[in-house]
């Protein structure tokens, strides 16, 4: 990258008066970023990629004509990460000869998992419910899957004790289980009632290592799921149904066969980047003290040429604010006497590796006076600000400003933690709130996360949301630090 040199790194309150502020967000500018990042160019953006690398140059672009300077003189905060890049995969099913082969679409009729292995097989089917093997529960005693491709339901029993289904609750559990008894492939129908029956759910994150490189992993849609158990000994909802009634194992043999291909690059350490700019206060004795906003840019990224998860809303919605908040910023009349970071953190995807990292290795923690993240707020029934219940005179800054300035679509709700990237925030005692949506869309990772599908009324009230909250913050009326202090020691 032109502009990225390499540095790899280790792993309330009295309110000020607002001033009412002439700068609006522009729907124009939101949707413009929103379209250029979930485009085809960036694939996606990927943690560990070149194309989750030219994201990152886009958004640097875009912070510098702002007046953001790279913090510290360094714009990349990089680091390693687990990437899986699916080139391409093919899947079909077949009944006595391949004369009759179903072909399934990728993209369309399924998905890789996220960490997939590369590998090929061609071989028949065992149904093995959840795929559980533990005790009196095994859903492999009555059948036999060695050399052959097992298929089973996402998720785990609701009827069995959370320490027997944690060990089964990922893809790559069970496809270790799925091997360990012998089979040489793993399909995994999705039957999560968060997801949409008929479109294919991306992910990074599959489980915990180790990889199994070999080991190919694809994930129909329930409508796909039904269709391959259509003929067979029963229905993709008559197991189920079985399995949860008599809560006893239901695995049977299927007369189809499957062939599957997967051509996969597996990258253990792959090096992927936070984005960190810095927004200098004008007060010489507080710009030393800071307001961080945060968004992640990475999204699940491609499979071969047919499968784009662009991430319209999930995040390019949150990058978009943020961008346009340090629009806004550098245009505001009432310059921050706080200096304002802006982070885009990479890895969100894979247990918000980003985020810890930035928390792991930034000096001074405790000039931080506050978080803001900001996520998925290109949908929704209003706008959920979340954190009251740990940092609530945090929370009053945002709800005054919401009631001030009219946006007036923030959910109250109940008393709510702080989430995703704001956790590692949490983690260490700086005050955190998350502006994201309420309800909206449930299953964010699908190929119909798309620009035209984002509420032009709702972004433009959340963008505004942010901006003002953060500029209220860095004015240097509100005091988190002093409050953290208290609870938590910090050692830079």
């Amino acid at each position: 990258m032109k502009k990225i040199k390499t540095i790899v790194v280790s792993f309330v309150i009295a309110l000020l008066p607002m001033t009412m502020n002439a700068q609006q967000a522009s729907l124009d500018t939101l949707i413009a970023h929103i379209r250029d990042l979930s485009s085809s160019t960036f694939e996606g953006r990927l943690a560990g990629t070149d194309a989750y690398m030219s994201a990152a140059e886009y958004v640097i672009e875009a912070l510098e004509r702002c007046g953001v300077q790279p913090y510290k003189g360094e714009w990349a905060q990089y680091f390693e990460t687990e990437c899986n890049q699916i080139e391409n995969c093919t899947f079909n099913s077949y009944l006595g000869t391949k004369d009759a082969m179903q072909v399934h679409v990728l993209g369309r009729d399924f998905c890789c998992s996220g960490m997939s292995g590369r590998g090929y097989a061609d071989a028949s089917v065992v149904f093995c419910g959840y795929g559980v093997d533990n005790g009196a529960f095994d859903e492999y005693s009555d059948v036999d899957a060695k050399g052959k491709i097992v298929m089973v339901l996402s998720g785990v029993p609701s009827f069995l004790p959370s320490n027997v289904t944690e060990k089964y609750s990922t893809l790559r559990d069970k496809a270790r289980v799925a091997q360990a008894h012998g089979a040489c492939a793993l399909v995994v129908v999705n039957i999560s009632p968060a997801c949409s029956p008929y479109e294919v759910q991306g992910a990074v994150y599959s489980g915990e290592k180790p990889h199994l490189a070999t080991f190919p992993i694809i994930q129909p849609t329930r409508d796909c799921g039904d269709r391959l158990l259509v003929g067979e000994k029963m229905n993709l909802q008559e197991a189920i149904q079985r399995i949860n009634e008599k809560q006893k194992p239901q695995s049977f043999h299927l007369q189809k066969k499957f062939e599957i291909e997967v051509n996969a690059k597996y990258h253990p350490a792959a090096l992927t980047a936070n984005i960190i700019g810095i927004y200098p206060g004008s007060d010489p004795k507080m710009k030393n003290e800071y307001v961080v906003v945060g968004a992640n840019l990475d999204h699940v990224g491609m499979q071969g040429t047919t499968c784009l998860f662009p991430g319209a809303d999930n995040n390019a919605s949150g990058v978009a604010a943020l961008l346009e908040t340090a629009r806004l910023l550098q245009l505001s009349e009432d310059q921050p006497s706080r200096s304002v970071i802006f982070v885009l953190f990479s890895a969100g995807e894979q247990q918000r590796l980003g985020s810890q990292i930035f928390v792991s290795n930034f000096t001074p923690l405790k000039n931080i006076e506050a978080f803001v993240n900001v996520q998925s707020i290109g949908s929704g029934d209003s706008i959920s600000v979340l954190g009251n219940k740990r940092y609530p005179h945090l929370w009053d800054v945002a709800r005054r400003v919401d009631t001030l300035y009219g946006t007036k679509d923030m959910c109250v709700g109940f008393k709510t933690m702080p989430k995703g990237d704001a956790i590692a925030f949490d983690y260490v005692g700086i005050p955190s709130i998350n502006i994201t949506n309420y309800k909206g869309n449930r299953h964010p990772y699908v190929p119909s996360d798309i620009p035209e599908n984002i509420d032009r009324r709702f972004i433009v009230k959340a963008t505004q949301l942010l901006f003002e909250t953060v500029l209220d913050l860095s004015f240097g009326e509100y005091q988190g630090r002093s409050a953290a202090s208290k609870r938590f020691k910090f050692d830079d």
